[in-house]
């Protein structure tokens, strides 16, 4: 399952566009799951033109075949961004929870929890979704002090504001 989540909005309006989970046939040939994937993704960008794309960044797991199938789900989500020309922004999942809580150790049911409250969703989303939305709300949040950062980066050297 890939979980997505589509905010806008200021930082004090965020609202959420769309969120949910890509569920795929583990009956299938991992080939078709992952065509599946990618058409899924591609629909989404389509249906709600994202101007940015905000993924987790690849943790370490120890089950090898889990690592290999997510890599090779990653791998379809990067595609399916550089298809779409969009910016891509990666987030580690502690730095997503210190964003979200102000501290990197949330549990998913806290994440879940939160999501629901802070996004006034109708109900708790699934935690793959809810994770989604964490990463989107996390790249919003940090948007203003990018924003800044570059701003001060653009400014010749020895310019005072």
């Amino acid at each position: 399952m890939t979980g997505f989540g589509v905010l806008e909005g200021p930082q004090d309006r965020i609202h959420t566009v769309a969120t949910g989970t890509i569920r795929l046939n583990e009956e299938e040939p991992l080939a078709t799951r992952l065509s599946t994937l990618h058409a899924r993704l591609m629909a989404i960008i389509s249906d709600h033109a994202p101007t940015e794309v905000a993924i987790e960044r690849v943790f370490v797991s120890r089950n090898a075949d889990s690592a290999l199938k997510l890599g090779h789900a990653r791998g379809v989500c990067l595609l399916a961004v550089s298809q779409a020309g969009l910016p891509l922004f990666e987030y580690a999942p502690a730095m997503v929870k210190k964003a979200v809580t102000g501290r990197g150790r949330a549990d998913k049911h806290q994440m879940t929890a939160l999501m629901t409250l802070m996004l006034g969703l109708p109900h708790e989303p699934s935690q793959d979704a809810a994770d989604a939305l964490a990463i989107a709300l996390c790249h919003l949040l940090l948007a203003e002090e990018r924003a800044l950062f570059e701003a001060a980066s653009e400014r010749p050297a020895g310019h005072a504001r």
